[in-house]
């Protein structure tokens, strides 16, 4: 909530570095401004159908909070937007990269503009995360969706690396694929109860005026508890994954592309290791980003190993001859 508007922060392209720069009553200013959006928020969500959430919006309190300003969170908020739109801009010139070869490989023209439409997509609906002040479904929303245009973005490096790939490069697992979806099924279910986690640890922190830190996981309920024991099945499976890589590799050494399901464990066992260290040691705010990378990093790899582990049709037929 660094930024209470969008896209502008403060109504500047630079933000402020001090209070001061602000007029007195700014935070009056960008309530009403919050207030205004909110209501057309809550008229698009009644005529889609969702009375409940619209009227969620409207009579919310926590939401016309107007947080005071905060340099760091600002300026986080911030960078944030800026990295937000660097990647529009690369995805944009992918999409123009795609356009001379549309007869060639249509697909990545096609997944080109999907993708970059998602993302102008998601930077909306980052606008209504922060008109909403954070509202907890909204923020699981924005995390699936930023899920989406990772898988999206990894399938069109696949697409691309596979038309000029030779198909003596291209390798089958031995191992079932369904051993990685599976994994990859049960990441993505994790990454959702972990936001969830997230948005019940923001309740409570207001909750306590965000004051006794120490005591924030012990008030998170259930959803905690089904997270934090979700992740041993995790990592139980990520551990089996390497151990038959590892028996795979031993008896066919020229596989080394599939090192990266080594690098797959070890960032399981990391985030389960950030994870752990957030609880017992009070959610140090500097090991909140490195978890949630982490899991991206994961979901990430599960997806392109998957894809690895599909061979063309074409290279199936060479492999025949």
């Amino acid at each position: 909530m660094g930024c209470p508007d969008w896209p502008k922060c403060f109504g500047k392209l630079v933000p402020p570095v001090m209070e001061s720069e602000l007029p007195e009553n700014y935070q009056e200013i960008y309530a009403r401004k919050r207030a205004e959006k909110n209501d057309k928020l809550s008229g698009y969500l009644e005529k889609m159908g969702f009375k409940e959430k619209a009227n969620e919006i409207r009579n919310d309190p926590a939401i016309q909070l107007e947080a005071r300003f905060n340099v760091y969170k600002t300026w986080t908020e911030y960078i944030n937007r800026l990295v937000g739109v660097t990647i529009g801009i690369l995805i944009f010139l992918t999409l123009l990269a795609s356009f001379p070869l549309r007869k060639k490989s249509p697909g990545l023209l096609y997944l080109s503009l999907l993708t970059f439409l998602l993302v102008g997509f998601q930077g909306w609906i980052g606008s209504v995360v922060v008109s909403t002040n954070l509202l907890p479904w909204m923020v699981t929303v924005h995390m699936v969706l930023a899920m989406i245009i990772v898988f999206l973005l990894i399938y069109l490096y696949h697409v691309a690396e596979k038309s000029h790939q030779l198909p003596s490069m291209l390798v089958k697992f031995k191992i079932p694929k369904t051993l990685f979806i599976a994994c990859l099924v049960l990441t993505f279910t994790q990454v959702i109860t972990g936001t969830q986690v997230r948005e019940m640890m923001d309740l409570v922190a207001a909750g306590l005026n965000y004051t006794l830190r120490d005591t924030w996981v012990s008030k998170l309920g259930s959803i905690f508890l089904i997270h934090r024991s979700f992740s041993i099945l995790l990592l139980v499976l990520h551990i089996y994954l390497g151990y038959l890589f590892y028996k795979e590799l031993k008896l066919n050494p020229g596989r080394k592309k599939f090192i990266l399901v080594y690098w797959l464990v070890i960032a399981v066992v990391l985030e389960i290791l950030t994870g752990t260290a957030m609880a017992y040691f009070a959610i140090p705010k500097f090991l909140q980003p490195v978890h949630l990378l982490l899991a991206l990093l994961i979901v990430g790899l599960q997806y392109y190993l998957i894809l690895q582990s599909s061979l063309p049709k074409a290279v199936k037929i060479a492999e025949k001859q």
